[in-house]
């Protein structure tokens, strides 16, 4: 639980309670997202003090409401991080991550607080549920909900096949947008990161090369590499004015920029580039009902999720974790927790 603002604590917390229509869900696994990441200092206004965080999980059904149809103790699920309500035109309308009523397992903003799912125990509704097939492990499973998240990045991003894409930020996020990308198609995907480690990760997970804006001019070595033209389609994974910036100037005229990452809540951006040479700046936020796609792109291996995982560990050692992900310590990507086995 998330106490204070840089402190997380193991506590004890009342066993839920599954409503009519949810399931108790014994967690298995649950992943550290780098959202959980900006909230631990308060940065982001989204994880307001005391809130159990995590969306990323996976793990068993241990018991169901009187009003649960299909669903039963001891089979293996995962969840979507965002609760939907089913009812308003958003979600009639299939647009369930823009729900009126919309909260996110693990925040607490002021509007609502939800707790998440780094404990022992969590209870959703059953409309979030997603069963996991056999084979696919509960840590693997825990990675469902950012290839989701990479998989409706991609469908937002209005391209052809063969299309050339780059990818700003080569995090948790931007590692599985390449290989979204190239799972729906695109010829050739950038890779753009101020970490050679990242860089070099993202090259062996399907881009064709990768950029150092640190060192070099990225947008520039992108448009050299398009005959002088830049990409068809951009995505951006930080949200910072910079990357924007590099993704902005790494496209050609017409061409298309998602932006996925929101670390500032504000930021500049060149108007006369987006007018004049009529780029298209699309959002895309969360994911829109991607889990059983993404669930079978992960087992069959078309996409790749164990490079990305760093560390498994248990609750206990979370706010380590927590610790070493916040400064940034080079080489980690996804750490893990194990509430099935808190440890302490």
């Amino acid at each position: 639980m998330l106490t204070a603002y840089r402190q997380l604590e193991l506590v004890e917390f009342p066993r839920p309670e599954p409503g009519a229509d949810e399931v108790l869900i014994r967690v298995r696994s649950c992943g550290i997202c780098g959202s959980d990441v900006h909230g631990y200092d308060g940065a982001s206004g989204r994880r307001i003090p005391p809130i159990i965080m995590g969306h990323e999980a996976a793990g068993e059904i241990e018991a169901v409401g009187p009003a649960v149809a299909g669903w039963k103790p001891g089979q293996r699920v995962t969840f979507d991080s965002t609760v939907y309500c089913g009812r308003c035109g958003y979600c009639r309308r299939g647009d369930i991550h823009l729900c009126n009523q919309r909260r996110v397992l693990g925040v607490s903003c002021g509007e609502y607080r939800q707790h998440g799912a780094m404990a022992e125990w969590v209870a959703v509704p059953e409309r979030i549920l997603y069963r996991l097939p056999d084979g696919l492990g509960f840590v693997e499973a825990a990675l469902v909900e950012p290839v989701a998240i990479a998989f409706h990045a991609a469908n937002r991003t209005p391209r052809q096949l063969g299309d050339t894409a780059v990818v700003v930020g080569a995090g948790m996020i931007g590692q599985l947008a390449i290989q979204a990308l190239r799972l729906a198609g695109c010829g050739r995907v950038f890779a753009v990161d101020i970490e050679e480690g990242r860089l070099e990760l993202a090259r062996q997970l399907g881009a064709e090369e990768g950029f150092n804006p640190q060192r070099i001019d990225a947008a520039a070595a992108v448009r050299e590499r398009t005959e002088g033209e830049g990409a068809d389609v951009a995505l951006e994974a930080v949200g910072a004015a910079a990357s924007l910036q590099t993704a902005i100037g790494a496209l050609r005229k017409g061409g298309a920029l998602t932006m996925v990452g929101n670390i500032a809540p504000r930021v500049e951006l060149p108007l006369q580039q987006i007018v004049t040479r009529e780029l298209t700046l699309l959002g895309s936020c969360a994911s829109r009902g991607d889990y059983a796609a993404s669930i079978a792109a992960i087992a069959s291996g078309r996409i790749q999720v164990q490079p990305l995982i760093s560390a498994r560990a248990p609750l206990a050692e979370g706010p380590a974790w927590f610790d070493r992900l916040y400064r940034k310590e080079p080489g980690l990507l996804k750490v893990v927790l194990d509430p099935a086995h808190p440890g302490g």
